[in-house]
């Protein structure tokens, strides 16, 4: 029962790596809204345009909500698979930044890519076409033929959210959050 209890905390502390993470990469792509000169929130935009909603302000928060919650189940099944797979659980902060690296390039690769490529970047280009309104108009606009640049720099910022997921999960079982559950998957190879 003691050690369920651990591998719950492991599961939920990874959630909490993952959504923190994820808001640190929301800070991020606000700074990219402002050096590339479109307005604050347009990637939270896009996500919540391809969905559906044409409002701006409304497909901001969606595509915001979205990115963060994805983030943090993110983190949770890198704490699930941590526990059914101890090589690329995060058992020290130094460890945990380059597992989280690989979980990264995972979440880029089966997650991020195929959404671009399949859903979202199609949508954008209808709309350049046939927009609902100006404001989306415009953003389907602005990213006309970026798609390159846009799969290339996401590894970049898959690969940030890894390092700092992994890092605040090795952390915590660093200060003994977790000590249990690496003595256990230690002992159990």
């Amino acid at each position: 029962m003691q050690s369920q209890n651990h591998q719950k905390l492991f599961i939920l502390y990874c959630s909490l790596a993952g959504f923190i993470s994820a808001w640190a990469i929301s800070g991020l792509l606000v700074i990219v809204d402002v050096i590339s000169g479109t307005p604050y929130g347009t990637f939270f935009a896009v996500i919540g345009i391809s969905l559906g909603f044409s409002d701006p302000v409304t497909a901001q928060y969606v595509g915001f909500l979205l990115h963060v919650t994805t983030g943090m189940v993110a983190g949770n099944i890198f704490g699930q698979i941590s526990l059914f797979w101890s090589k690329i659980a995060p058992y020290s902060s130094k460890e945990g930044k380059v597992k989280g690296m690989i979980i990264g390039i995972v979440l880029w690769a089966v997650l991020f890519v195929p959404l671009a490529t399949f859903g979202i970047q199609p949508r954008l280009d209808s709309f350049t076409f046939s927009a609902p309104n100006q404001y989306i108009y415009n953003i389907a606009s602005h990213f006309q033929g970026l798609y390159p640049i846009i799969i290339g720099g996401s590894l970049v910022f898959h690969l940030i959210y890894g390092a700092l997921a992994g890092f605040i999960s090795g952390r915590m079982v660093e200060i003994g959050t977790f000590a249990k559950v690496r003595n256990d998957a230690i002992a159990k190879p």
